[in-house]
Formats: C-alpha cells, structure tokens, sequence
C-alpha cells in the first residue's frame, strides 16, 4: 500500500517536494497544501525527530534577544507565539516566567528587565499571553519556595507560551494531510537533477525500493542535515542544547524559573508532574545522528541548578530522562553560541530549488508562509502556472479539529492505552515502537521504568503492524539504545 502510494505520486509532477519532516517542513508542507498546491513531503527518519522533539518545548519571542537588541526578532516571535495559540491552543499554554536576579549578577540588572518585560508586551502588539509585573522579596518566596535568598534584589514574571515540540510537528502533518499533501516518513531523499521539472531520486527506507518523483519546485528543510544535501547552499553553525527531567516533587515550581549565570539563562520549567531543566548551547562537531547528552552537559545542568535551589541538592539519580538536541544556527563563526541571531534565511541559487534555514519552532509558521509566496510567484513566472491558488490562511485556521486532537495531543503525555497506540500506528505514520513512546506521546520522558511501558506498547504495535516474535525483540532493542 505505502510503496503503490508513492509510486502513484510519481505519475504527475507536484507543484512542490518538501524535504524534510520538522516543523519547518511540516509548516511548509499545511501551507502550500493549503493554498491548493500539489504537495508531497518526505522525511529520511521520523517526523520531529531532529531538532523539532528535542527542544526547550518554549514559543517565545526571546527576552534574551530583547537584551542583543533584536527587536524585529523578538517582535516576529512574540506575534507568531499568539498565532500559534489562536490554532492550536490544545498546544499552546500560557507559561508564566520568573526571572530572579541577584547582585552577584551584572549582566541582568533588576532595573533593565522591568522596562524589558514591559517593551517586550508592548512587542507582543500590546496583546501578550498574560501582563508583565515586578516582584519583591516576599512575593518571590511565596511563588518560588526554595530559592537562593542570598543577593537576591528581586524579580520580575513575565509571560511566554509553552508547547510540545513533536506534537505541534505531527498536528501540523495531519493538518497538511488533510489539505490533500501526501506526507512519508523514512523515505530518504538521495539526488535530484534539474530540468523542465527536478527529478528526484528517493530511497523508501521501509521497503529498500528506489522512488522517482518528478517536481516543479523542492524545498531544503531538513535542518541540521541541510547543508549535507546535493544543490543546497546552505552554511550552518551546529550547536548542542540538553536537557533533563527531574520529578516535580524533587523541584516543585509553578512558574518557570529563569536561572542566569552570567549572560547564559536556563529554565526550570513545570511540566505536568514533572520538572524540565536546561538547556546548555555548545558548539557541536560530532554525527548529527549521535548528539546525545554526555557527563559534562549534565554535570552543568545540575551545578547551575542547585545553586539556585540549593536545598533540592539534585543529582543524577534524580533524572528520570534526558535529551539532547541541534539547533541549525546559520553560520556565524564569531562569538558565543547563544549569541548567534534565531533569524532564518531563504533562498533559491538554483531555478526551482529553495534552502530554508535557521529560524526556531515559534516562527515556524511565518518561515513557511513567506517560503510559498516565494515559490507561487516562481511558478506563474516558469510554469505558465494559472492553477487557483488561495491566499495564505495558516495564520487564522485551526490547525485540527478538537474532536481530532482530544486524548491525543496535548502539552503533557496522552493516557497510556492500546486505543491510543492504535491511533498512532493507524493515524499518524507510527512505524517504530520509539515513534510512539518518544515524539507521539513523550512517554519515555514522563513515565518512570520507561522500559515496562515500552514492552507493553510493542505488544500493542506488534498485533496493529503484524510484527513477528523477532521484530518485536528488534523493536525492543532499538528503543533501548543509548541515544533516543
């Protein structure tokens, strides 16, 4: 079925090939679908798992950038974060955020973030997810118990928006499916050679069958693989971002809890019953496949945080999970890793072939949009292209139905049952038991004795995609390795 799928696609050329599977690629993909393109999307390994199911899990337009004194940054992110609330608000959580400063800390004065907090409203169209306020000694104390009350001066709330990365990814996917775009994972893109139309050479990775797809036009959004690709031009600086999962009793907050040691900020962000810390932002050389969470990065984490809640007095046998994750900066060889601008880049040097680079998951949506006017008005120009195409509407409809999102998606893990499991191996392209426990539920970064549930939800799969006693052990094995 999936193999005559694919080759079907390949009998008429598509207006637009996306390569990649992210969240850019998945905006890209519900964007162009819904304007009326003919659009297929292909995705090397699973949907989201790069970068879009390994970061912060924020939609924020960066206090720290409002600092760098990007206020077009920060004012694009802060307009997209209440776009992405208004579609999908099932994924979109007002998240307060608590920012302590201390006198031992310069380089964030209590004075310089209560006017920043204040323009930062005022750069959200004066419409934020909640109003910005200052806080003394005792209101600190009553919100955050535990704290470091030595040089403290004060604080400041503010408000940003808090999500799950893989589910937005996959929500976004559905919604372009249903908008006609034909949406393959683990189908690999080999090469591709221009003409008339670019033909495409693919590798369906489930099945070992060579695919050819004809298109008019194809789009590089693989992330941090894109400056690998044959025709891209695209120059990235890679950097690595972890973070851990401790439980909530451990590190009990309400509100997120920005933590700065010198300019660098990390987060202690509430989630469900359980507390997300980081993240580190390092220069990363190694296989883009194996960016994984070693002793030094957690060491960080740990030290950063306990010395902000000192009584906590965490250490690694309070993990419950990790991840580790890219970011696709655009490349900037000079200066600090998390001084490199979120801005992001597109750009065609081949007639019919675009890079989208940079940028992060809250401008997601707008990368897209101004991908597809890009590429609509290329195709009237070379295409004699007199198809109707409607104007962009990502920004007003909703991404799925409730009814289609309810016990499924949702910021924290859906109910552990065999109807959900089902769901996503019949629903939502689920082929691996970790394309379920990892980016359709974020299962084994909630659940203790990850291990258990992930035998039970492989028995489930076995008897839905008809794996035998082998397959089932492989499946096991390849879910336990270190790196997921």
């Amino acid at each position: 079925m999936r193999c005559e799928h694919l080759k079907s696609i390949g009998a008429g050329p598509l207006d637009l090939l996306v390569l990649g599977g992210g969240i850019v690629g998945a905006g890209i993909a519900r964007d162009a679908a819904s304007r009326g393109l003919r659009t297929g999307l292909v995705e090397q390994h699973d949907f989201a798992s790069g970068t879009s199911s390994r970061s912060s899990r924020l939609l924020h337009g960066g206090l720290r950038y409002l600092a760098q004194g990007r206020l077009g940054l920060v004012h694009e992110a802060s307009v997209e974060k209440k776009i992405i609330h208004h579609i999908a608000p099932h994924l979109a959580a007002p998240l307060p955020f608590i920012f302590p400063t201390y006198a031992d800390n310069q380089d964030w004065a209590l004075w310089q973030l209560k006017i920043g907090v204040k323009i930062y409203d005022l750069l959200c169209n004066g419409r934020n997810l909640g109003r910005a306020a200052w806080l003394n000694r005792a209101e600190i104390f009553q919100k955050i118990p535990g704290l470091r009350p030595d040089n403290l001066t004060g604080a400041v709330r503010y408000f940003d928006g808090f999500t799950n990365d893989a589910r937005l990814t996959i929500d976004t996917l559905r919604s372009a499916s249903r908008h006609g775009a034909d949406i393959f994972n683990y189908c690999r893109f080999v090469n591709a050679k221009p003409g008339k139309f670019w033909e495409c050479h693919l590798e369906d990775r489930l099945n070992q069958q060579p695919i050819k797809i004809r298109a008019r036009t194809v789009v590089n959004a693989t992330g941090p693989w894109a400056d690998g690709l044959p025709h891209s031009h695209v120059k990235l600086r890679v950097t690595k971002g972890i973070h851990l999962v401790v439980d909530q009793s451990r590190l009990p907050v309400s509100d997120t809890v920005v933590m700065a040691e010198g300019k660098r900020i990390l987060f202690a962000i509430p989630w469900g019953e359980r507390t997300i810390l980081g993240t580190t932002d390092t220069d990363y050389n190694g296989a883009i496949e194996q960016v994984a969470a070693d002793s030094g990065d957690v060491h960080y984490v740990l030290r950063v945080t306990n010395r902000f809640f000192p009584n906590a007095a965490l250490t690694g046998n309070d993990i419950i999970s990790s991840w580790a994750g890219l970011r696709p900066l655009l490349a900037d060889p000079n200066g600090n890793p998390s001084d490199i601008a979120r801005s992001h880049k597109i750009h065609t040097l081949e007639s019919g072939w675009w890079d989208v680079a940079g940028g992060k998951l809250t401008t997601h949506r707008l990368m897209a949009e101004q991908t597809v006017d890009q590429i609509v008005r290329w195709l009237r120009r070379h295409h004699q292209f007199n198809d109707p195409v409607a104007p962009c509407s990502t920004a007003e409809e909703p991404l799925l139905p409730k009814t289609e999102t309810s016990g499924i998606s949702g910021i924290t893990p859906p109910e552990f049952s065999r109807e959900t499991v089902e769901h996503f191996c019949t629903q939502e392209w689920a082929r691996h038991l970790d394309d379920v426990m990892i980016r359709r539920t974020s299962w084994k970064h909630y659940l203790k004795d990850d291990s258990a549930w992930a035998a039970q939800a492989a028995d489930w799969m076995a008897q839905v995609l008809n794996w035998d006693t082998s397959m089932k052990a492989k499946e096991l094995e390849r879910y336990l390795q270190p790196r997921k």
